[in-house]
């Protein structure tokens, strides 16, 4: 049987590319350092995946599966050594503390003749992340090492949609390996990253170019959940799906989303129904209440995602670039300059600066924008209308105005 290296059992890693690579007909050897993990999966040798919508539910068990305890260097490097494919998803803060057991393991690989290719699926949410990870693992590696590496391995970014929930004991039903997921099931890959043959995962799409999807993840699925878990703040929601049954958040968030896509049409040369159709698809997908995703947790962290390049920023300058009046993605803005959790310490530090210097120094010191970009006055003046306590109807009246003049 081919074998699959998973670095990384979390939720992705089990609930997601695990479950992908396992109906592939891949042994999965997954390396992980929670011991609960670890040996919960080598005593099963399976674990359950319970695919949650809206009000339905289907269990599937996920087979031949074992696990490697990451702190164990030498065990890591072996797997890798004789690995047919593999996948990180360990989180970004994490990827430099795996490059030396990847190290090894490639050096071991090729130390025994194993010169076909390996290719490394990263479902890391980092723009770029395979010249990040190239970067740190080259670091470990000879000159002629190097030269291996660039003919053998293939360093491949993944597009994560699959929303998949922060586990609480409860979900987990008494078993620690359960993982909750939604029914969406699509892994775009970067097509041209591939060394060798590309094989063949189930639901796996290799595309080319890959900007497209790493957009359309950012521009659209990210930008839009962002602007869901602002306006659901303000509106004292807990919960992403009790934001999304209120139907002026759910249209302005649906309007944000026809923005970028028009504007991704545009840039990328794809058509537009077909991203109209994307935008559908994630306003109904984000209302998916079994997930219990929060808000909170959606929205965490808006020093991150209001900087000029990320979520929000990001796809309002896109659409300025492609003629669309970004109105709706603007109000996601403006709602993100008021998400202010107590626990959250990002949020408190970008209240701090609003409080103390006012919005517009707030926009440029976090976004990069002032009164020179045609989203800085769309910001500011609905910034002052939420902070005026104004209805989210009367507002998306006034949006509407805007958007069709």
């Amino acid at each position: 049987m081919k074998k699959a290296v998973m670095y990384g059992a979390g939720n992705i890693g089990r609930g997601f590319i695990g479950q992908l690579f396992s109906m592939s007909g891949y042994e999965v050897v997954f390396i992980d350092v929670n011991p609960v993990i670890v040996d919960k999966l080598n005593e099963d040798h399976k674990y359950p995946i319970k695919v949650v919508s809206h009000d339905t539910y289907e269990e599937v068990i996920i087979e031949n599966v074992r696990a490697v305890n990451g702190l164990n260097i030498e065990e890591v490097a072996s797997e890798i050594a004789s690995a047919d494919i593999m996948a990180t998803a360990v989180g970004v803060n994490v990827l430099p503390k795996i490059v030396k057991p990847i190290a090894q393991g490639l050096k071991q690989r090729w130390e025994t003749g194993n010169c076909s290719p390996l290719n490394i699926i990263i479902c890391e949410n980092l723009l770029d992340a395979n010249h990040y990870l190239e970067g740190l693992i080259k670091q470990e590696l000879s000159e002629n090492e190097r030269k291996l590496f660039d003919e053998t391995i293939g360093l491949v970014e993944a597009s994560i949609g699959r929303m998949v929930p922060v586990m609480t004991t409860g979900m987990q039903e008494g078993n620690p390996l359960k993982v909750w997921v939604e029914p969406y099931c699509e892994l775009p890959v970067d097509k041209d990253a591939f060394k060798g043959e590309i094989p063949e995962i189930v639901n796996m799409v290799p595309f080319a170019p890959f900007d497209f999807y790493i957009q359309r993840k950012l521009f659209m699925h990210n930008m839009g959940h962002a602007t869901t878990a602002y306006l659901g703040f303000l509106n004292k929601n807990t919960y992403i799906w009790e934001a999304c049954r209120n139907s002026t958040i759910k249209l302005i968030a649906l309007r944000a989303l026809q923005e970028s896509a028009i504007a991704m049409s545009k840039e990328h040369g794809v058509p537009l129904e077909k991203l109209i159709d994307h935008a559908e698809d994630l306003i109904y997908r984000f209302g998916n209440r079994l997930l219990g995703d929060t808000v909170e947790r959606v929205g965490r962290d808006p020093v991150r995602k209001l900087a000029e390049n990320d979520r929000l920023i990001g796809a309002a300058k896109l659409c300025v670039k492609q003629g669309v009046t970004p109105v709706f993605i603007s109000l996601g803005i403006a709602a993100g300059y008021m998400f202010a959790p107590e626990k959250d310490e990002f949020a408190q530090k970008v209240q701090d600066v609003v409080k103390k210097d006012g919005i517009e120094k707030a926009l440029a010191q976090f976004s990069n924008l002032d009164g020179a970009s045609p989203i800085f006055k769309y910001v500011v003046d609905f910034y002052n209308m939420l902070k005026d306590g104004i209805s989210f109807e009367d507002i998306l009246e006034r949006a509407e105005k805007i958007k069709n003049k």
